[in-house]
């Protein structure tokens, strides 16, 4: 029997699955940011956790794991791996595992076919993909200094100001006002603009989901926001799009994180799609409805050269939600 070991490390939580090559749940794990970009000995902690908490439920050591994937947020230029290479091999996985970004397994985790495209967009936003040749590219991952848009780590302050500005006069009224007073614990937005100044307060990344709420009355502020962060999706799916040479070629881009899998309702989705029809008609946009540590898991068959059965796929594919994936009686 042969072991597998997926680690999908994202901004504010990292999961773990281990299964044998048949697909049988054995372990999970959880642990909390697993990108190190943010902060490396968190990030460090949280692989760990997640990861030993697997193994220790399956009741296996990692020197019996034939290959293990790391699906990583942060993953993203060379510097990147020069970092997690000697962060991974602290934790124990000294051999037979693979370094990836977080967009890759998504990727892996919403199509059948080995090539593609993938957005996501959680706490933070990424595009990448790769050809029929194996050609991989990425296009952004970092923030908004680096050409980046959107993520619930920047919608968040767009919800904030939003507020802000239609409170002194500069946007017209919107209904994030009181979604935001509400969510915050605030009477006006004067006590709440008073006590984030005087306190250096930040934006809760949640923040960022009353663009949904309001979104769903209509609320013309709202819907922009949503918009634009569809805009730029698509632009950045654009990107790879052209730097792979995909333009003619039939292929999925499929959507993850969770603003794009569990709220969006096609505010942001519709303008991927008219985006990403103009410069590759063949392709089919998919919402990913798969965990993508599944993606980490199946790549980790991948990289040990064991063909992922159509009965994996059947087996696994259904599992959309992290906690509620049971383990294989045995």
């Amino acid at each position: 029997m042969t072991y597998y070991l997926g680690i999908d490390g994202g901004g504010t939580k990292t999961y773990a699955l281990l299964t044998d090559d048949c697909g049988n749940v054995l372990g999970k794990g959880v642990g909390g940011n697993g990108n190190h970009q943010i902060d490396h000995a968190l990030a460090a902690q949280s692989i760990r956790k997640a990861a030993e908490g697997a193994l220790n439920e399956a009741g296996l050591r990692i020197h019996e794991i034939s290959h293990t994937f790391f699906g990583l947020a942060g993953a993203d230029r060379e510097a990147d791996y020069r970092i997690l290479h000697p962060l991974v091999q602290d934790i124990g996985f000294t051999r037979n595992y693979s370094i990836d970004c977080d967009t890759m397994i998504g990727l892996r985790a919403g199509t059948n076919r080995p090539y593609g495209v993938a957005l996501i967009c959680g706490t933070g936003t990424n595009a990448a993909g790769r050809n029929q040749a194996g050609q991989h590219v990425q296009v952004g991952g970092f923030n908004y200094m680096y050409g980046d848009f959107g993520g619930g780590g920047s919608l968040n302050i767009e919800v904030f100001r939003s507020v802000i500005r239609s409170w002194d006069g500069r946007e017209q009224t919107t209904l994030l006002t009181p979604l935001l007073l509400n969510f915050l614990g605030y009477d006006s937005v004067s006590d709440m603009f008073d006590d984030f100044q005087d306190h250096g307060k930040h934006v809760p990344v949640h923040a960022a989901k009353l663009l949904f709420e309001a979104a769903a009355e209509d609320d013309a502020v709202a819907l922009e926001i949503l918009n634009r962060q569809g805009v730029e999706l698509g632009k950045s799916a654009s990107a790879v799009i052209h730097k792979l040479g995909m333009e003619e070629d039939r292929f999925d881009v499929v959507l993850a994180g969770s603003l794009l899998t569990r709220g969006d309702r096609g505010w942001i989705r519709n303008m991927v799609e008219q985006t990403v029809a103009t410069v590759a008609p063949k392709a089919t946009i998919v919402t990913l409805a798969t965990e993508p540590v599944v993606g980490a898991l199946w790549s980790a068959m991948d990289a040990d050269g064991h063909a992922v059965s159509q009965d994996v796929y059947d087996k696994m594919r259904v599992f959309c939600d992290f906690e509620h994936i049971k383990l294989t009686t045995r």
